[in-house]
Order: C-alpha cells, then sequence, then structure tokens
C-alpha cells in the first residue's frame, strides 16, 4: 500500500439475484484528497459505497486501510470503528430527537449521559461549522438544508479518515454548497480523504482532486481532474460520445394543433397553508412551462396547491375555461393532472412493494381497489413502460427499493404516464439522478409536450429549466416575481429577476 494512501479497494465484486452490480471494481483513496466517485444510476458507486461501509457483504476482493493492512467490514458500526463515515443522500436521523441528540446518538459511555455538557459541545461544533441551528431544537423543525449539514457535522465529528458523502448537495443552496466546499477543503488540508459522490458536473470540477468512473458495475477508470474534460467525462459514464450541452429543444419539435392556445388548466389568486402567496398560473396545450427560484423560494409550494397536496385556502382553478373544485390529489388525477413530487422517497415510491404494483399504483386508485386489475394486465401495463423508459431492473416483480434512484424515479414516471395525463406536474424530477437518465427525462418531457401533453417542469438547475422550459416563473420569498418566455429565458436574466433588479 503506498505511503500516501488512506483507501485501497481491490478487486470488488457483488451479486444480487439476477444482477451482478460490482465486478473486479478498483477504488483508490489518499490522504488529503477529494475524490469523486462517478457513473450513472445503476452503474455500482451506491453498491461499492455500501460494501466500504458494511452494509452489504462482499463476494469478492479485499479492502485496505492505512495503518492496518487489510480489513474485514461487516457492519456500519465497524467502518465507524475503522474510521469510516458516512452521509447519504437520503437523511438516516432521527426527526424526532434534538439536533445534539443525533449529533451524538450511538456514543452514549455508560448508563448516564450528561446533556447539559453534550448541547453545549453540540453548540460549539453547529457555531464551528456556521450552520444556523440550535443544539435542543428538534430535528424535524430545521430545513432538509440544516438536517442535511448536521448529517455532515455527525460524520465529520466521529474524527474520520474517510468520508463519504453520497449526493450531500441534492438539498443545499448555492450558499450552503459553498459552505460545504470550505469545510470539505479544511478537512483536505487535516489529511482526510473525502470520497464524494454527486451527479453535479460543476462541482465535481469545482473541488475534486480525482476522478473513479464506474459503468455498468465495471471500472472505466481513474483520472486525475485536470487530464479529464467535462465531455470526455460525460462520454466514459455514458459509453458513447456525446456533447453536453446539446440542445435538446431543437431535436424535438413544438407542439402545433390547432389548439395549442387554449389553456388546458389556469388558476387566479392561489393560495395554499403552505405560505405561498396569491399567484395568478396558467399552462397551454402541449407547453413546457416551470417555476424557477433559490432553495426555499416557494417553488414546490406552488404546485402542491395546484395538485391538491395542500391546502387550497382561496383562489380559483380552471380546466378548458371551466371552474373545478380541486382541493385533493383524486380530484386533480380525475381531472386529468399528474404529479411527480420532490421527495420520492417519502411521497413517491412504495420500497416494499415490486416495481409493477408501483408503476400501475395512481390508475388502482383511480379505477378502485375493489376493481383490481387482472394479473395479465397488470404485467402488460409494467412491461409496457419498462420498456418504454428503459427501466433497469431484473423483472417487474422486484422490488423498488432495489432499483438505483434513477430507475426508481422513472418507475414514478411510469406511474404517472400510465394515467395517460392531460397535465403532468414534475417536481426535480432529475434530483439525484445521473446525466444520461437526466438527458432521457428532459427529452422524453418534450416529446410529450409534442404529442400535446402540457408539463410543469421544477428543477434547482436553471441550464435545465431553460433546455425544456419555453416560459418560465420566478420566485422569490414564497412570491411569484416575474415572468420570463423568448430571449428573456436566460441564466443572467433569471437571476437578475430573483435578485429584485431592474
Amino acid at each position: 500500500m503506498e505511503e500516501n494512501r488512506v483507501l485501497e479497494m481491490r478487486d470488488i465484486d457483488k451479486v444480487f439475484p439476477g444482477v451482478r452490480a460490482l465486478q473486479g471494481v478498483d477504488f483508490n483513496l489518499n490522504k488529503g484528497e477529494i475524490h469523486a466517485l462517478m457513473g450513472e444510476n445503476g452503474a455500482g458507486k451506491s453498491t461499492l459505497i455500501k460494501v466500504l461501509t458494511g452494509v452489504y457483504a462482499k463476494d469478492g476482493g479485499t479492502i485496505s486501510l492505512s495503518g492496518q493492512g487489510e480489513v474485514q467490514i461487516h457492519s456500519p458500526q465497524d467502518a465507524q470503528r475503522l474510521g469510516i463515515s458516512t452521509v447519504y443522500q437520503e437523511i438516516t436521523l432521527c426527526p424526532n430527537l434534538t439536533v445534539a441528540e443525533n449529533l451524538f446518538i450511538g456514543r452514549e459511555k455508560g448508563a448516564f449521559t450528561n446533556w447539559k455538557e453534550r448541547n453545549r459541545a453540540a453548540d460549539e461544533l453547529l457555531k464551528k461549522l456556521d450552520i444556523p441551528a440550535k443544539a435542543t431544537m428538534q430535528l424535524s423543525n430545521c430545513s432538509i438544508a440544516v438536517q442535511q449539514m448536521v448529517a455532515i457535522a455527525r460524520a465529520v465529528d466521529m474524527e474520520c479518515k474517510v468520508l463519504i458523502l453520497d449526493e450531500p448537495t441534492s438539498s443545499l443552496d448555492e450558499q450552503e454548497v459553498e459552505k460545504l466546499f470550505g469545510f470539505m477543503r479544511e478537512l483536505k488540508a487535516t489529511g482526510v480523504g473525502i470520497i464524494f459522490v454527486t451527479h453535479f458536473l460543476d462541482q465535481v470540477y469545482e473541488v475534486c482532486d480525482k476522478i473513479t468512473v464506474l459503468r455498468d458495475g465495471q471500472l472505466v477508470g481513474e483520472y486525475e481532474i485536470k487530464d479529464l474534460p467535462r465531455v470526455q467525462l460525460v462520454a466514459k459514464m455514458l459509453g458513447k460520445e456525446m456533447d453536453d450541452l446539446s440542445d435538446i429543444k431543437g431535436e424535438q419539435g413544438a407542439y402545433t394543433g390547432e389548439d395549442k392556445e387554449e389553456r388546458v388548466f389556469e388558476a387566479t389568486g392561489l393560495q395554499s397553508d403552505a405560505g405561498i402567496e396569491p399567484f395568478d398560473f396558467y399552462i397551454k396545450k402541449g407547453e413546457v412551462n416551470g417555476f424557477t427560484g433559490l432553495l426555499g423560494s416557494g417553488r414546490s409550494e406552488c404546485v402542491r396547491a395546484i395538485f391538491g397536496a395542500d391546502r387550497v385556502l382561496k383562489g380559483e382553478k380552471k380546466i378548458h375555461g371551466k371552474t373545478v373544485n380541486i382541493t385533493k390529489p383524486r380530484e386533480a388525477m380525475k381531472n386529468g393532472i399528474a404529479y411527480l413530487p420532490e421527495d420520492r422517497k417519502v411521497d413517491g415510491i412504495i420500497g416494499d412493494l415490486s416495481v409493477r404494483d408501483n408503476i400501475i399504483l395512481a390508475l388502482q386508485v383511480l379505477t378502485g381497489f375493489f376493481k383490481p386489475f387482472s394479473k395479465a394486465k397488470a404485467y402488460a401495463f409494467a412491461d409496457e413502460y419498462i420498456k418504454k423508459l428503459n427501466i433497469k431492473t431484473a423483472s417487474a416483480d422486484t422490488p423498488i427499493k432495489s432499483l438505483s434512484g434513477g430507475n426508481q424515479q422513472k418507475v414514478i414516471l411510469a406511474r404517472w404516464l400510465l394515467m395517460h395525463p392531460e397535465y403532468l406536474i414534475l417536481d426535480e424530477p432529475t434530483r439525484g439522478i445521473d446525466v444520461g437518465t437526466k438527458v432521457d427525462i428532459q427529452k422524453l418531457v418534450l416529446e410529450l409536450a409534442s404529442e400535446g401533453m402540457s408539463v410543469t417542469f421544477i428543477s434547482s438547475e436553471t441550464d435545465e429549466m431553460l433546455r425544456t422550459c419555453s416560459r418560465l416563473m420566478v420566485m422569490r420569498d414564497r412570491k411569484v416575481v416575474g415572468e420570463l418566455t423568448g430571449d428573456d429565458l436566460t441564466q443572467s436574466k433569471i437571476m437578475s429577476t430573483i435578485a429584485g433588479e431592474k
């Protein structure tokens, strides 16, 4: 093992029923290095991380750590004792406990814990990391972004040698990302090796030293960041050449039907109990529009009000000019509106159900559970959309929780497309998924619109919004503060509108 190396993984194999998730994968991490682990969803990134942290038992290969040689990691507790700390994409803290309890849980010594002292230590740590929370706050009262920072603080405070950050920035705004990067650089300077798993290419090139690329469970290569231009990285991840700046709008024609000016859905003075100011909104036949703004600006709250997922306090909704009373999601579904929610783990998938059952769920709700689909019909529906959306799964019977994040997202999308909605709302449909799947979903959105479906698209990545939307509602502080179309659809115009510049 090289002198400067903190971790070596050699010839790692992992097999699940029907799937070889990892095949002879190598991974190296040096002291004081930020190393990106890249690949499409299903490439094997999460599996490799779970083997390293003892969540999965490896089926072959060796793991070695600096100063300890080859080690056996049978559980997350083993990994922790060896100095390997992990912060997963999906926050794994206890929302019913305080911030301090989340920071120190599992590290109590003896029957008695001095929580006054622990709270003081927690406040010091939060202050040091500039996290806007107090030790005695209940975690559920903190924003998702703050919860993510608390999870990172917990991992860092355990004096780790290897810190694994699995999509840590997916719930953070730009300032919080910069704060995290500053802290990562501080840790790097102390000799901590950091494995950074992300789908944000800009972030990789901003903070990382090296990149390891996986594809289909195999190692593509390890590269110095300076030696791997962005376009080549995308090509290696996808296994094909691809211009990451391609204009996907130009590849798909716009809807040209005679009714293209018809307003499919319209809202006036809409206000919900989620704290957004009353707003007006409409979408035309075959149009792709969206809500954009900083984290917490109210983007999601607007579409939840439209769908009836939050309680509407006032306002009017119309479909094709006719007033409708949509106060619950089921009423929205009956009126041809579908909604893919922001948090697929909480509001989207039902983990223990199969891919098939997750796909047919919304249509079964509409049809009624006392009129279940025949087994043949359910399989036909599932097989159609597994093929149409290229969902990577061993079979339609595979539990959805076994799929990668991107494939889970495709299953939820299939669920709503099976309803053949007239109006489809997609809230962060590409968050935390790979570049290839992002492009697939963007192209699918434009294809559906060209066929006459109306789509509202929300993404925290403004370049993605610009590639897909022909009209944007700009939000700031839970108010709609502008509407951009045509030549005004630029990054600079969006930023200046958010900032309130004239």
